[in-house]
């Protein structure tokens, strides 16, 4: 039972700290959508969307309005479309009406995003895989709310380095065809090794082929909470310090999973899962950073810096765990650049650069995440970053992502203007040694050693 003490706390907590439900999303299978005709795939894709998620934001709104907890965004998840389409898009161009359908499903039900514009290529490529992910930089400049995923690595099946390498070739496209808004189609396309099947969180958000025709999954989010949380206990031991985060990770995942029981309920879809990740946005005292520096750090990127990160992201999955029977998606503390003051700031001070944010995703829950580099960046460059982001998740048996935003036409010391929860972020030098020879290779990386368990 939750007591009055609980309900005056979680208030507290909602109007003075910034907790949320970052976001409800429903995720909807196309499989019985598959057609050998493309207006009639179209068509089905349309009505079943529009069909289940009808009631969708009017059944947040009314959650909202009944706990007085604010929902920031209700948002669709889909099988990937390269399954989906596979029969019936013979060339990229294809692909691109599937996404302008899902584009119109989504706004017909008032979601602000829709993933799963997506491939699975840990291992490799079939034909219709290949044209998905070449036609990403029209779908994503021809529309609104698509957001764009590629799975190309594993730690059982190794890094498909021609997906790789032609996921670089797209992000610099994708940028390109979106500069006249800082190149703002970057921010919705995110490549993966060991993506999960269950992540309500976008750009990565896709339904996996395992789950059910519909499935209710809720990302939480209180940066702002852990941060109030740790005022109180400066000076402490680790223990003390462990403690406290643990307990209120507890805390603001059982507001999602109140969320995600009325949500499923009312509804009439099964509940998936709680994704207790902490999520940053670019309001005041909603920042990660600001967490790791009430922990002890003068400024993030310092000496310490992933030690202070791998411990705020261990406490959050244990007291997370504790307060929902199915944990989910990526579940523990997101560092987007772009989406966090604190780490803007950082930036900007000069103590955190891309290489430390690369030695922070090693313990934390994705990866390279809204960074803005200059316009300028090559596309093996990208590639070469993509790769050093997939052999951590690879080795490390855990999910990376990149989400990088090379903003034509911006160079150091510059900033990409991206708007609402994406925020602005300021342009990263990166490394001005090539890799072409390495990513030009053929191939894949193969699966380490330690991924064999049968």
């Amino acid at each position: 039972m939750i007591n009055m003490y609980e309900v005056s706390e979680t208030n507290k907590m909602i109007e003075h700290e910034n907790l949320d439900v970052r976001t409800i999303t429903l995720g909807i299978s196309l499989l019985d959508c598959i057609d050998s005709d493309l207006d009639e795939l179209n068509r089905k894709i349309y009505e079943k969307i529009t069909t289940l998620a009808k009631d969708l934001v009017s059944t947040g709104q009314d959650i909202e309005k009944e706990f007085g907890i604010p929902i920031v965004n209700k948002r669709i998840s889909v099988t990937p479309i390269a399954l989906v389409g596979g029969a019936a898009c013979k060339t990229p161009e294809d692909f691109v009406t599937i996404a302008k359908t899902l584009d119109k499903a989504a706004d017909k039900v008032g979601v602000n995003f829709i993933g799963g514009y997506s491939a699975l290529v840990s291992k490799a490529m079939t034909k219709s895989d290949e044209n998905l992910i070449r036609s990403i930089p029209q779908a994503l400049s021809q529309t609104e709310r698509i957001c764009s995923s590629v799975n190309v690595g594993s730690t059982k099946t190794g890094i498909n380095m021609d997906a790789v390498r032609l996921c670089g070739e797209m992000v610099k496209a994708t940028a390109e065809a979106t500069a006249d808004r800082d190149s703002l189609g970057c921010a919705k396309l995110v490549v993966f090794c060991n993506a999960p099947d269950d992540n309500p969180f976008m750009a990565g958000a896709f339904l996996g082929v395992t789950e059910a025709d519909a499935v209710i999954n809720v990302g939480v989010s209180g940066p702002g909470v852990v941060k109030k949380a740790l005022e109180k206990v400066r000076g402490k031991g680790f223990e003390e310090l462990c403690e406290t985060i643990k307990k209120t990770a507890f805390k603001v995942t059982r507001v999602g999973q109140l969320v995600a029981g009325e949500a499923s309920q009312r509804l009439g879809v099964p509940f998936g899962i709680v994704d207790l990740s902490l999520a940053p946005t670019p309001d005041v005292g909603d920042s990660v950073a600001e967490i790791l520096e009430e922990i002890g750090l003068e400024r993030v990127g310092a000496p310490g810096t992933t030690a202070a990160l791998a411990l705020l992201n261990d406490q959050v999955k244990k007291g997370g765990v504790m307060a929902s029977s199915y944990v989910g998606g990526l579940s523990g503390a997101f560092i987007p650049v772009s989406e966090d003051q604190g780490m803007i700031d950082a930036v900007n001070a000069g103590s955190l650069t891309l290489e430390k944010l690369e030695a922070m995703t090693c313990v934390c829950s994705v990866g390279l995440d809204m960074i803005a580099i200059p316009g300028k960046t090559s596309a093996a460059t990208i590639s070469g970053i993509i790769a050093d982001e997939m052999a951590i998740g690879m080795v490390n048996q855990k999910t990376t992502a990149v989400r990088l935003i090379p903003v034509i036409g911006k160079d150091v010391g510059e900033t990409a203007q991206f708007g609402g929860l994406l925020g602005y972020a300021p342009i990263m030098p990166v490394n001005g040694f090539g890799c072409e020879t390495f990513i030009s290779r053929q191939g894949r990386i193969p699966a380490p050693i330690h991924s064999f368990k049968n």
